[in-house]
């Protein structure tokens, strides 16, 4: 009355779903410096705790008597596991067959784990290796082939699950069309360097346009963190299972939950006297701003996404005394910390994702404004500088500034949300107005230039009298600079933000949430 029988059938499929694509593509795939999609998956997980979902699932062949002669199985692979004790849905494309397409798949996995990300509330991760959805146009060359009218089955978990859960996805090879789709919608990509590339139509199909184009150069990951596409890369495929489980240590597990504390392993008052002298009197001299953000948040927190995009503005994960916090800061070694159209749709993105996570925002400030001049207006700075002005004020977590140096202009007064509690701090340094003062002497004094005999004196006299006015003492003496703090102060003073910020923070869906 044993059911062993069955159960000999069921080990004897389940190994033959682990042979993948045969030991010839597997062994393709390591010549390559590729790991197969089960080893990554065994990389990325606490060992052991994968529970894997439609194991059996793939192509046979049965002899007249009803016995399995030949069985394949699907190229993609999903379950629950987890990461650091917390769980997770983890998914992965076996390039050892077919390439990764997903025409040999079964689609109703991709769907069912997306589903199942959303449903159960746990972060999604995603290691792509495929070329997409479509098939080959060889495969229209049959009797029983037809054509259809494109759809994205389950495309719906898809975006919700932007709005629900952390997703994360690694471009681990090739990844083209579907697979560049999936990729980009996630709250953080990576591509692997010399191993992952995206595109929307891979090398053979460019070429037909008259651009010979390697894999690399048509789509490497040095195009793509630097076009934005691409959030991050990795030297290597254990790198980018780091970054990956470091940036869900920042994010709860769902939206129905909060971002929960880290290691408490820095003194919370920690002084730091570099910081007096940090920022040059020179206005015009540059400083480095990671060096400050490494200096305020705990030590060794800091994660930065998008570093080579939109590059005037840094923005980072991060913790004070344990707490994890969304970081912006201005950078002035690319124009000047000024905000660019990408450098807006960095921030937008950026806001979007800590609306989404209920992550407290903290901004240190030193933007002279929108950048400007022919190739800005070209770029339509304006409007996606707007859309980011317009991400700050929809923003509904809390939100602290630091005004280390500049603040001009509309980009300047995007530092906060003005209709909001102004918690929000200012070193000596601090320099603001509507517009920088070296800039508008000459438009402002134009007439009384002209008509002077010596305008270069008079140019330096004007400077010294308005140079006396833009004391941010004298700002504070109208109390429309809350608080000038000695420089030294700022990371207790942002400790205790964070502290007082966490209990303001409420679980549930947000006002708004990232999209691709």
């Amino acid at each position: 009355m044993s059911w062993q029988k069955e159960i000999d059938e069921l080990r004897h499929r389940e190994r033959l779903a682990d042979q993948m694509g045969g030991d010839e593509k597997l062994e393709r795939q390591r010549s390559r410096g590729k790991l197969n999609v089960r080893e990554r998956v065994t990389a990325l997980i606490d060992a052991g705790s994968l529970r894997e979902t439609g194991k059996l699932a793939g192509k046979a062949e049965y002899d007249d008597d009803g016995r399995l002669q030949e069985f394949q199985a699907s190229n993609f692979i999903f379950g629950r596991a987890r990461i650091e004790g917390r769980p997770v849905v983890v998914t992965g494309d076996d390039f050892t067959i077919r390439g990764g397409a997903a025409d040999a798949s079964i689609h109703q996995k991709m769907v069912f784990a997306e589903q199942l990300a959303n449903e159960m509330r746990l972060p999604l991760l995603r290691l792509i290796d495929g070329t997409g959805g479509g098939g080959s146009v060889k495969q229209l060359d049959s009797k029983k082939a037809r054509t259809y009218i494109p759809m994205n089955p389950g495309w719906e978990f898809v975006v919700d699950n932007l709005a629900q859960v952390p997703v994360v996805a690694l471009g681990l090879g090739p990844v083209a069309g579907l697979g560049a789709a999936r990729l980009v919608n996630s709250h953080y990509s990576i591509l692997v360097k010399q191993i992952g590339q995206m595109f929307v139509a891979g090398p053979p199909v460019v070429k037909r346009l008259g651009e010979d184009l390697t894999k690399e150069e048509l789509g490497g990951a040095d195009i793509h963190t630097r076009s934005g596409a691409v959030d991050d890369d990795a030297e290597d495929e254990q790198e980018a299972f780091a970054k990956a489980r470091r940036f869900l240590s920042y994010l709860p597990s769902s939206v129905y939950e909060l971002p929960p504390r880290g290691p408490r392993e820095d003194d919370p008052q920690r002084r730091d006297e570099e910081l007096l002298s940090i920022i040059p009197r020179n206005p015009r001299k540059v400083y480095k701003m990671r060096r400050i953000l490494d200096t305020l948040c705990d030590r060794g927190s800091r994660m930065e996404i998008g570093r080579s995009f939109g590059r005037s503005v840094i923005t980072s994960l991060a913790r004070f005394d344990g707490w994890p916090v969304a970081l912006i800061a201005s950078d002035p070694y690319h124009y000047g910390g000024g905000w660019t159209a990408d450098a807006s749709q960095k921030l937008v993105r950026f806001i979007e994702l800590a609306e989404t996570f209920h992550l407290p925002v903290i901004h240190l400030v030193d933007c002279p404004g929108f950048v400007i001049g022919r190739r800005a207006e070209e770029q339509a700075t304006i409007r996606h500088g707007s859309r980011a002005l317009a991400s700050v004020y929809q923003a509904s977590v809390p939100w602290c500034s630091v005004i280390v140096r500049k603040a001009f202009g509309v980009a300047g007064a995007a530092h906060t949300n003005g209709s909001r509690y102004p918690y929000r701090f200012a070193w000596p340094s601090g320099d603001w107005g509507s517009l920088p003062v070296q800039g508008g002497i000459e438009a402002a004094y134009r007439a009384e230039l002209e008509a002077s005999e010596d305008p270069e004196k008079l140019l330096v006299e004007i400077q010294q009298r308005l140079d006396s006015v833009r004391s941010p003492f004298r700002t504070a003496e109208a109390f429309l600079a809350e608080e000038i703090i000695d420089p030294q102060d700022t990371r207790p003073l942002l400790c205790e933000f964070a502290e007082l910020a966490a209990p303001l923070r409420t679980a549930g869906r947000s006002n708004f949430h990232l999209r691709p």
